[in-house]
C-alpha cells in the first residue's frame, strides 16, 4: 500500500511539472463537439442558401453561380456549375460520422451533377477538388455498403462520374511535352474553335505535378491505365527539367518547350503540392522511383530554401540567394509533410514560427515578411495550418498541438463566423470580411481539426487505412496492393547517388529521434517563443555609446551615419583617426508596415473635369510617379483579355492609351509586360476580389514577379474594387474618359498644403576634450530628448544670426515638439533658412 502511496504521489508530482497544456477527454469531447457544430452551421448555410450553386457567398447569404457574378479571374476556374462544395465535402460527413447526411448526398451527386457543362474550368483544381471528391465519395460508399449497414442501393455512381470527368480532363494532356495545359473546356476540350481556351502555354509546376494520387486511383480502379499514364509523363517532365547543380525546380514551366518561364523556386504557391504528390504518390502505389526524387529534392529543400524557421523562396540556378523576403501561407503545409519524411525537428521549428503569425495577425496573412509583417493580408480561411498541427500531434502526441487546434477553432468562430456560414478576411489587419467560403474549407479544415480532437475509437473508419490528397480526400493504401500497377505505367530510374539519412527509407521513429526525451518538441519551440515580439516584456533600449573608426575612406561607418539620417563631412587633413560618438537618443522600433504614398486617377475630361478622384495605390516598379512633376496623362481604355495574361488581342485600342486591366490569373509584372509590348503608356490594375475598397483595406505597393522588372517603364497604379467600378462606370457612359495618374498630394485642384518650418544643421565631428577647451567654432547646438519630445537648446549664437532671425523668440526655440502633435509649435518661428 505504502509504495501504491509513493507511486501515486510521484506520478502526480510528475503531471504537475508538465507543460499546463494538458487537455482532458473531457475538454477534448466539449472542442469536438463544437467543430461538429462549426460544419453543421457552414454546411447547413450552404445547402439550405446556396446548393446546386458550386460555392456559398457567406455574406449575401446565396449561391455563386458562374457568370451571374462578377468576374473574379481565375478564382473562377474553381467552378464549373457542378455543385463543387457537395462534392469536395462527401468523404468529411464521414469521417464526422454524418452518414445519413453522407447517404443524402450522394443522391443528390447522382442525380443533380452534370459534368458536361460548356465551362472553362482550371484542370488542377477540377482534379483536386472534384475528381478527389467524387473518388474519395466513392471510396466512402463502397465501403458503407460492404458492411452491410447502408448504401445497398448504390452501384458505383460516383466513379463512372469520376472516370466520365478524368475523360473530360485528359484533353488537356495533349502537348508534344506531356506536360498538361492549365484550362480545359469541360464540354469542348481545349482546342475545339468553340472551347474557348488552349491559347495558354505556361503552367504551374503544382497545376502540372499535382495529378498522380488522383489519376492513378481513378485508373487503379476503374480499370483504364490512359489516366496514371498522363500523370506519370507530367511528372516525369518535370523531373528531368529540374535544375541538374541544384536539384530544384521552377514555379513556371512552357508545355510546349519545356523551358522555365518563372525560376522563383520554394515551397510554397505554385510548388508546394509537386513536392507533396511525390511522397504520398510512394506512400499510394509503392512505387520506389516517388520517394528517390521526393529525397533529392527534399535534400536541396533543406540546403537551400530552408533557413529554420524561415523557408525563404530562391532562383533555382543561383539558390544561395533568397529571391524575396515574404512567405506565402501555402507553405503551412510543408511542416505535415516533414513529419511523413521524419524530419520532425524543422517542422516543429516552421511551426512554431507560424504560429507565432497567427498569434500576432488572429490568421495567416496570405503573405507575410520574414519579419513577420503583412505582405498581402488576406486570409482565405486556408487549412494548411490545421493541416500541420494534426501530423505534428500524431507524430509527437504532445498536447501543445491540441491547444494550437483550440485557438485555431476559437479564432473562426470568433473572427471569420457570420450568420450564413464563415466569410473569408479580407485583411486580417481590418478584420474586414469577404463573401466567400471556399469549398476547401467544408473539405479539409473541419476534416483535420475533427480528426485532431478524436480518438481512433471514435472515428467510423480507420483513418491510417488511407492517405490524405492536398485536398484532404481519402484513398485506401491498399490500391498498391490489391490494384497492381499496369506495366506501362512503371516508372523506370536511375538511382542517382545521394546523402542518405536514417529515415529515407523507413518511417520516423520516436525513440531513435528523441530517446528519453518526452520534452523534446517543447525544448524546441521554446527558441522560437517570442518570434514575433507577442507575449514578451517591452524593456526600454539603454543609452548605449559605440567606437566607429573613421579611416582614410570611412565608406562603412559613414554609410551606417547615413542610415540613420546623419551626413557628415570630413574634417580636415590634422584631425584623422578615431572619434567617439556618443547616442544619447533612444533608438525607435521601425514602423511596422512600410510606408504607402497614395496615388490618385483623377478623371480630367468633361463632365468630370477633375472633380472624380480616385484614391490608388502605387507600384515598387515601373515608372516612379512621385518623380513625375505633372503626373502621366492619357485616355483609358479596356485590356482584351480583361486580365492580360496572355497577349492582348486590342493592341490597336491600347496603343498610346492607359490601359484597365483586372488582377488575377498571372503577377502584375506579367501583365504590365504585355499591355507595355502592346503600346500602352500606362496601366491600371483593379481588384478583382469583389467589395474591396480604400476605406476598410490599408493601401499596398504592387510588387514584380521574383525576376527583375527594369524593363517595365510604364507607371502603374492599382485601384480596389469598389473605386475600380467608379472608372469603369465612367467608360461605360462616356466614349472618351482622360485621367491623369500621380501621387495624391499632387492633383489637380489640391490646395497647397503650408510648409512647416524647419532648419537645416550641419553636424561636425569635434574631437574628445574639443568642447571643454573652448576650441568650437560657429553657432553651436545641443540637442536633448526628453519624453514629451525634442527639445532644442541653442548654446551660443553669432550677432550676425541673432539680428537676421530677430523674429524668433526665445521661447520659440526651447518649444517642446511632440510628433504626435498635429499643431505647428513654430508658427511664429523664422524662415525655413534660420
Amino acid at each position: 500500500m505504502l509504495l501504491k502511496t509513493l507511486l501515486i504521489t510521484s506520478l502526480l508530482g510528475w503531471v504537475k511539472c508538465q507543460d499546463s497544456q494538458i487537455m482532458t477527454l473531457e475538454e477534448k469531447t466539449v472542442i469536438r463537439d463544437q467543430i461538429v457544430e462549426m460544419f453543421d452551421h457552414a454546411y447547413g448555410s450552404y445547402m439550405k442558401n446556396a446548393y446546386p450553386a458550386d460555392e456559398l457567398m457567406p455574406l449575401s447569404c446565396r449561391g455563386r453561380v458562374r457568370g451571374q457574378e462578377p468576374n473574379r479571374g481565375d478564382i473562377d476556374d474553381s467552378l464549373g456549375k457542378f455543385s463543387l462544395t457537395l462534392i469536395d465535402t462527401l468523404d468529411t460527413l464521414v469521417v464526422l460520422n454524418k452518414l445519413d447526411e453522407f447517404e443524402d448526398a450522394v443522391r443528390k451527386v447522382v442525380t443533380d451533377v452534370r459534368l458536361d457543362n460548356d465551362v472553362v474550368v482550371s484542370v488542377f483544381e477540377t482534379n483536386i477538388r472534384v475528381l478527389g471528391g467524387l473518388l474519395g465519395g466513392h471510396v466512402m460508399a463502397d465501403l458503407l455498403q460492404q458492411r452491410g449497414e447502408r448504401m445497398q442501393w448504390y452501384r458505383d455512381e460516383l466513379l463512372h462520374m469520376a472516370k466520365e470527368l478524368g475523360h473530360r480532363l485528359l484533353p488537356a494532356f495533349n502537348t508534344t511535352s506531356g506536360l498538361p495545359y492549365p484550362k480545359v473546356n469541360l464540354r469542348y476540350g481545349v482546342l475545339n474553335p468553340l472551347s474557348r481556351t488552349g491559347t495558354e502555354s505556361d503552367t504551374c509546376t503544382a497545376c502540372a505535378g499535382t495529378m498522380i494520387l488522383e489519376f492513378a486511383a481513378l485508373s487503379r480502379l476503374s480499370g483504364e491505365s490512359v489516366f496514371e499514364e498522363h500523370a506519370r509523363k507530367a511528372l516525369d517532365v518535370l523531373w528531368q527539367r529540374r535544375q541538374k547543380g541544384s536539384d530544384l525546380v521552377g514555379t513556371v514551366i512552357n508545355i510546349h518547350n519545356e523551358e522555365w518561364v518563372r525560376r522563383e523556386s520554394g515551397v510554397g504557391a505554385g510548388i508546394d503540392s509537386y513536392y507533396e504528390y511525390l511522397m504520398k504518390a510512394y506512400i499510394l502505389l509503392g512505387d520506389n522511383v516517388f520517394l528517390e526524387r521526393f529525397n533529392i529534392h527534399y535534400s536541396a529543400i533543406m540546403k537551400y530554401i530552408s533557413q529554420p524557421p524561415l523557408l525563404l523562396n530562391v532562383h533555382m540556378h543561383n539558390p544561395t540567394v533568397s529571391v524575396r523576403s515574404w512567405m506565402d501561407s501555402l507553405l503551412a503545409f510543408f511542416p505535415g509533410l516533414q513529419v511523413l519524411r521524419g524530419d520532425l525537428k524543422p517542422a516543429i521549428e516552421t511551426h512554431e514560427m507560424l504560429y507565432q503569425v497567427t498569434k500576432q495577425h488572429k490568421f495567416l496573412p496570405e503573405a507575410f515578411t520574414s519579419e513577420f509583417r503583412v505582405h498581402w493580408g488576406q486570409h482565405l480561411l486556408r487549412p494548411e495550418f490545421a493541416e500541420s498541427t494534426y501530423y505534428l500531434y500524431k507524430a509527437t502526441g504532445d498536447p501543445y498541438y491540441l491547444r494550437v487546434g483550440q485557438s485555431i477553432v476559437e479564432k473562426l468562430n470568433a473572427y471569420a463566423r457570420v450568420p450564413c456560414g464563415f466569410a473569408a478576411v479580407q485583411d486580417v489587419r481590418t478584420g474586414m470580411h469577404e463573401d466567400r467560403m471556399d469549398s476547401f474549407f467544408l473539405a479539409e479544415m473541419f476534416k483535420y481539426l475533427y480528426l485532431l480532437f478524436s480518438e481512433k475509437s471514435q472515428l467510423p473508419i480507420d483513418i491510417d487505412d488511407y492517405i490524405f490528397t492536398t485536398e484532404a480526400h481519402l484513398l485506401p493504401v491498399s490500391l498498391s496492393i490489391t490494384k497492381p500497377p499496369y506495366q506501362r505505367n512503371h516508372t523506370e530510374t536511375v538511382p542517382l547517388p545521394q546523402e542518405e539519412d536514417l529515415f529515407t527509407h523507413s518511417c520516423p521513429s520516436m525513440e531513435t529521434l528523441f530517446p528519453n526525451n518526452p520534452s523534446f518538441a517543447k525544448t524546441i519551440r521554446d527558441s522560437y517563443k517570442y518570434l514575433t515580439g507577442v507575449g514578451r516584456a517591452v524593456h526600454p533600449v539603454p543609452v548605449r555609446e559605440i567606437d566607429l573608426p573613421f579611416h582614410d575612406n570611412g565608406m562603412e561607418p559613414v554609410e551606417f551615419l547615413k542610415s540613420m539620417g546623419i551626413s557628415l563631412t570630413p574634417l580636415n587633413e590634422d584631425h584623422k583617426g578615431v572619434y567617439l560618438v556618443k547616442l544619447v537618443a533612444e533608438v525607435s522600433q521601425a514602423p511596422e508596415e512600410e510606408e504607402v504614398v497614395p496615388h490618385v486617377v483623377q478623371l480630367i475630361s468633361p463632365p468630370f473635369l477633375g472633380r472624380t478622384v480616385i484614391t490608388a495605390g502605387p507600384a515598387k516598379f515601373g515608372m516612379d510617379l512621385t518623380k513625375q512633376e505633372h503626373g502621366v496623362k492619357g485616355s483609358i481604355a479596356k485590356a482584351s483579355p480583361y486580365t492580360a495574361c496572355v497577349p492582348v488581342d486590342n493592341a490597336a485600342q491600347l496603343k498610346g492609351h492607359i490601359a484597365v486591366a483586372l488582377r488575377g490569373d498571372c503577377m502584375f509584372a506579367v501583365k504590365a509586360r504585355h499591355l507595355q509590348d502592346a503600346g500602352a503608356i500606362g496601366v491600371i490594375f483593379i481588384d478583382h476580389r469583389e467589395g474591396s475598397n480604400s476605406q476598410d483595406t490599408p493601401l499596398f505597393q504592387m510588387v514584380g514577379d521574383g525576376d527583375s522588372t527594369e524593363d517595365l517603364t510604364l507607371p502603374l497604379v492599382f485601384l480596389f474594387s469598389q473605386e475600380g467600378a467608379v472608372l469603369t462606370s465612367a467608360l461605360k457612359e462616356n466614349h472618351n474618359v482622360d485621367v491623369l495618374l500621380l501621387p495624391k498630394e499632387r492633383q489637380l485642384g489640391h490646395g497647397k498644403t503650408e510648409k512647416p518650418a524647419g532648419m537645416n544643421i550641419k553636424l561636425r565631428l569635434a574631437e574628445e576634450g574639443e568642447l571643454e577647451d573652448g576650441a568650437a567654432r560657429g553657432p553651436t547646438l545641443e540637442f536633448v530628448l526628453e519624453k514629451d519630445g525634442m527639445i532644442l537648446k541653442e548654446v551660443e549664437q553669432e550677432a550676425q544670426h541673432k539680428q537676421f532671425c530677430t523674429e524668433a523668440t526665445e521661447e520659440d526655440r526651447t518649444e517642446p515638439y511632440s510628433a504626435d502633435s498635429s499643431q505647428n509649435t513654430n508658427s511664429n518661428s523664422a524662415p525655413d533658412h534660420c
